[in-house]
């Protein structure tokens, strides 16, 4: 597959045909704000980066943060050892002499990324050194680390600045270190200021002036623009991206693991080794132990971006997959769901309801969407674990209207009797009365009870047998409620079910079907 996404004069390059991705969740990813892996939640996410989703390489830590983070690169890397991951594990480090080489070396880590000064501005007003100065401690440090067995890449901090603000003296560093024996020259966005145009200009300059260097494009997504940006590097003939777990990273964050080896293989052609199908049981780990939840409309990964809300759309699926595309849910061993509510069509309730191996017939389907409607028209949450509430009902109902609720105000209190304020109509005529209770329910049926033998000679409400309230599966909690009550009766008890958003609407419910079922039989037809 060919790809051009950007249109420069100069022509398109040869993209490549593998990219490698390097996940750093637990190092630039726990830098957003109020996230703190434990050790065993590394231990754990680590192992599904590379076991599960078979990323390339990850970036566990930082060096010399603290003792607990040593115990846990310490585990990480001790279970990698064991499985043939060592070598794709990697920490960073700081060009400090011999201490964070020293840190790793204990930890049991193999691979050393240095964080050195990419930027003039940087060098000489942080460290307060020349670029000469600078290169050298970075020389030194690069040397003492191999010695103690390890491999140095070098991320050059603030690069997509250093290289606007004066490109020469990031040639000039590169020149100085490019013979230190670092293998990955890693170029960040670190503030994530490069639009796309930029960042193809600026990595294919670097590749023309340094044609034997392993270069790794590090984004970052404060525009918004991180995908894109990776595209970009890639037709620069980048062939290693940066990228974490459900964005994580400071301020707008990284960019997207899952969005990125999407787009590369769908958009560009290229290959990633990344098993997607695991990529939403990961996200919902790292969602988990991070306490940052995903966007319900995050591509790839968010609760809804597999659900369709318009019953429309819902139609043309049924009609010949008129609204699919290559982001099927079944190749992320997800689901495509069909909302309910006031957007809902015939053919939404239908998929639904083959999903839970049931048939209606025509009247019952238009009544089961008409429930629908008004329940999402009233702005309650419609799930698929609602519907099966909703058709028992509308199946069990006989449509009797003697008794109507016209209002019904219920007011509780802590420590204090409910009140509610009841109107009724019973045969074309209104009635009303206040009642008392210990609880909503209790004042209902207090008013009710003066009611009725006003308005129908002799009525009475009868036993209250059982009462019983559940919810739908999903234990969502704007789910609707189903009340089953059961009233003795003669020659057997008589059960009736109420289903609403409020448990106690659900019992007013439930408690009026009953009474229209007993006046059926004593009212004028």
């Amino acid at each position: 597959m060919a790809y051009s996404g950007i249109n420069h004069q100069h022509g398109a390059s040869t993209l490549p045909p593998y990219v490698a991705l390097m996940d750093t969740t637990l190092r630039d990813g726990e830098q957003t704000q109020g996230v703190s892996f434990a050790a065993g939640e590394k231990l754990n996410i680590a192992q599904a980066l590379l076991e599960s989703l078979n990323v390339d390489r990850i970036e566990v830590a930082s060096a010399r943060v603290s003792a607990g983070e040593q115990d846990a690169v310490r585990a990480i890397t001790a279970w990698a050892a064991a499985h043939g991951y060592l070598e794709r594990v990697e920490v960073l480090g700081f060009v400090d002499g011999r201490h964070s080489v020293d840190w790793i070396v204990a930890a049991g880590g193999k691979v050393l990324n240095l964080l050195t000064k990419g930027s003039e501005k940087h060098c000489r007003h942080q460290l307060g050194k020349t670029l000469a100065q600078h290169a050298a401690d970075v020389c030194e440090v690069v040397r003492y680390a191999q010695l103690q067995g390890l491999r140095v890449n070098a991320y050059l901090e603030d690069w997509s600045n250093g290289y606007r603000d004066n490109k020469d003296y990031v040639f000039d560093f590169l020149r100085a270190i490019g013979d230190s024996g670092i293998e990955h020259f890693m170029l960040p966005d670190t503030l994530g200021v490069l639009s796309p145009a930029e960042v193809f200009v600026a990595l294919r300059d670097m590749r023309a002036h340094f044609p034997g260097k392993k270069f790794d494009f590090h984004p970052h997504n404060d525009y918004g623009l991180a995908s894109a940006n990776c595209m970009a590097a890639v037709e620069a003939g980048i062939d290693t991206l940066h990228c974490t777990m459900n964005c994580l990273g400071e301020r707008a964050g990284n960019v997207s693991l899952a969005e990125l080896a999407v787009v590369l293989k769908d958009k560009m052609g290229v290959r990633t080794a990344i098993e997607e199908t695991r990529l939403a049981a990961v996200s919902k780990m790292v969602e988990r132990f991070s306490g940052k939840w995903v966007a319900a409309n995050q591509p790839i990964l968010g609760a809804d971006v597999f659900t369709q809300t318009a019953g429309i759309h819902a139609d043309g699926d049924v009609k010949g997959g008129l609204y699919v595309t290559q982001l099927t849910p079944e190749r992320f061993d997800r689901k495509r769901t069909y909302a309910l509510g006031k957007l809902s069509g015939k053919a939404s309730v239908l998929k639904n309801i083959e999903e839970l191996g049931l048939t209606l017939s025509p009247d019952n389907l238009k009544k089961v969407l008409a429930r629908v409607v008004a329940l999402g028209d009233s702005k309650e949450t419609i799930t698929a674990d609602d519907l099966p509430f909703i058709i028992a009902d509308v199946l069990e109902s006989n449509d009797y209207q003697h008794i109507r609720l016209t209002q019904c105000q219920i007011n509780s209190g802590l420590n204090q009797a409910s009140q509610v304020e009841l109107t009724v109509e019973i045969n074309a005529v209104e009635y009303s009365a206040d009642g008392a209770g210990n609880g909503g329910y209790d004042a209902f049926i207090d008013a009710l009870g003066k009611i009725l033998p006003r308005a129908v000679s002799g009525f009475e409400l009868p036993e209250l047998v059982d009462y019983s309230v559940r919810i739908p599966k999903g234990g969502k909690p704007g789910a609707l409620t189903e009340c089953t009550i059961t009233w003795a009766g003669a020659p057997r008890n008589l059960r009736a079910r109420g289903v609403h958003a409020n448990q106690v609407y659900a019992a007013v419910l439930a408690t009026l079907r009953m009474i229209n079922t007993r006046l059926h039989g004593i009212m004028p037809q």
